[in-house]
């Protein structure tokens, strides 16, 4: 699996990631976030507003059971910790 990271740093949002899925097929718009110290992969969901005007989700990428699920989302925090590593954040503040 081959991984790009973009960083974000916007809120609890660390940065974004496209995954490499098979030779020349990505997956945009995975997320990783920092909740309360913990990093948190989330993988892109669509949006829509029923009939009766709520609004609903569904995973984009669905997985036949909860292990590979977490096998992937623990390759991905793997990876995104050693992008890290070599891509320190830099804090910009702004002087008022």
């Amino acid at each position: 699996m081959n991984i790009h990271f973009r960083d974000v740093q916007s809120g609890s949002v660390e940065a974004r990631a496209v995954v490499e899925i098979a030779e020349g097929v990505f997956l945009n718009e995975l997320t990783i976030l920092n909740i309360e110290g913990e990093i948190v992969v989330e993988f892109p969901k669509k949006s829509f507003i029923g009939k009766n005007k709520r609004t609903f989700y569904i995973d984009i990428v669905t997985f036949e059971d909860v292990d590979k699920r977490i096998v992937w989302e623990l390759e991905i925090k793997e990876a995104y910790r050693a992008w890290r590593k070599t891509n320190k954040k830099v804090l910009v503040y702004e002087e008022k």
